[in-house]
């Protein structure tokens, strides 16, 4: 019941966040940086952070917020917290600055260290893609809701790999039996892709190189409400919230979970990058 009052509000201030960088981007008003760690970061990624940040604060101002736009408290504060807020106010500040609209707003609710709500919000297709533990994944473009459901693949078809539209292929290709057959879908945003496939339109979805925490938190539980499941590159778990940074391994979005994942996808030893 907790979640399902909190989830009306949280789609709404996707919305509205997403709006505000949707009119910064056909507008070009904005200014775009580099961080420490040399990824981008835009006035409209802080921008909408505040925006987001206001809004949560009012809605539940006793739980935490963590935003990969804010300093991050030290982990022996962090564990002490049953819930909290996980958000990338722009997942895909490189695709807004490089004009393909790839971007999204991101919100999670973070309960006992393992996401329990999960937000996604597209400006520039108006969808959102949503999710509250134990009652689905559902996908709403304007006033049309679908429940989502990962692609149940058949023998022989084709497996489709969403790729990122600016990072090279090849090292993705390596990961990759011989013996399948595979399309590629290029899509900016980590978000995205893995949402991708939450509603079927892709197989699996192939993450080398730094993220963090809150680029998973929300699609986490949007994917495993479709039936899916996000792995490192090991085939274990991610956890949140455990360790002094929360930079994020390699990692693996799959659909249908009894695929032979370990035959079709070679597991490398992944790092774990600092983040700033």
């Amino acid at each position: 019941m907790f979640l399902s009052k909190l989830l009306e509000s949280v789609k709404q201030t996707a919305r509205e966040a997403g709006q505000h960088l949707w009119q910064l981007y056909q507008s070009g008003d904005f200014v775009a940086e580099q961080k420490a760690d040399t990824s981008p970061v835009t006035s409209a990624d802080l921008a909408a952070n505040a925006m987001i940040i206001a809004r949560l604060s009012d809605l539940t101002p006793d739980i935490p917020i963590i935003s990969e736009e804010t300093a991050i408290m030290p982990l022996a504060q962090r564990q002490q917290w049953p819930r909290y807020w996980l958000i990338d106010p722009m997942d895909g500040t490189q695709e807004f600055v490089a004009r393909s609209g790839d971007f999204a707003v991101s919100i999670a609710l973070v309960e006992h260290g393992w996401p329990a709500l999960g937000v996604i919000y597209w400006p520039k297709e108006d969808i959102l893609y949503y999710a509250t533990r134990g009652h689905g994944s559902f996908k709403q473009q304007r006033n049309l809701i679908n429940r989502m459901q990962v692609h149940q693949h058949q023998q022989g078809e084709v497996l489709r790999i969403a790729v990122s539209r600016r990072q090279p292929l090849q090292p993705i290709v390596a990961l990759l039996s011989e013996r399948q057959t595979v399309e590629y879908i290029p899509l900016g945003s980590c978000s995205l892709k893995s949402c991708l496939v939450a509603e079927g339109k892709a197989d699996c979805y192939l993450r080398l190189g730094p993220t963090g925490e809150w680029d998973t938190g929300a699609v986490h539980i949007i994917v495993e409400e479709a039936g899916g499941k996000i792995l490192d590159s090991q085939f274990a778990p991610l956890s949140y919230n455990q360790r002094e940074t929360l930079a994020n391994p390699d990692f693996m979005v799959i659909g249908q979970a009894d695929l032979p994942w370990r035959e079709l996808i070679q597991a490398k030893p992944t790092t774990r990058p600092l983040l700033s």
